[in-house]
């Protein structure tokens, strides 16, 4: 039921317009689910998509900043969009150059939202 669940999360995320790979990360670290277009180290991947998150919204809470949920680390031809969903997960996304990233955000927000309801 649960493997059946994050396949249909990751599905979705998939389906967002501009995205190329995606997991769903545990916030410690651990991979749940994953679509991968490219060969990498896997467990790793999770480990510092977790790490980036939770080091930026420790980082936002010292400067004051409020519910610090989502990180884009971009590249020149690529970019990646880290964001929570809910206590126990958070979406790992890698999307195409030229995607449009406030469209992609808001679609992928809104799978993350569905995430923190039901897991």
């Amino acid at each position: 039921m649960l493997k059946d669940k994050i396949a249909a999360f990751i599905e979705k995320i998939r389906a967002v317009d501009g995205v190329t790979s995606c997991a769903l990360v545990s916030r410690d670290g651990i991979i749940a689910g994953k679509y991968f277009d490219r060969d990498l180290n896997e467990p790793w991947f999770g480990a510092l998509a977790a790490t980036i998150l939770a080091s930026s919204e420790s980082a936002g809470n010292l400067v004051g900043m409020k519910s610090l949920g989502t990180v884009s680390v971009l590249g020149a031809d690529s970019s990646m969009l880290i964001m929570g969903a809910g206590d126990h997960f958070l979406i790992a996304a890698l999307l195409k150059g030229d995607a449009q990233k406030e469209e992609t955000s808001s679609q992928i927000h809104a799978v993350a939202a569905e995430i923190g309801q039901v897991m």
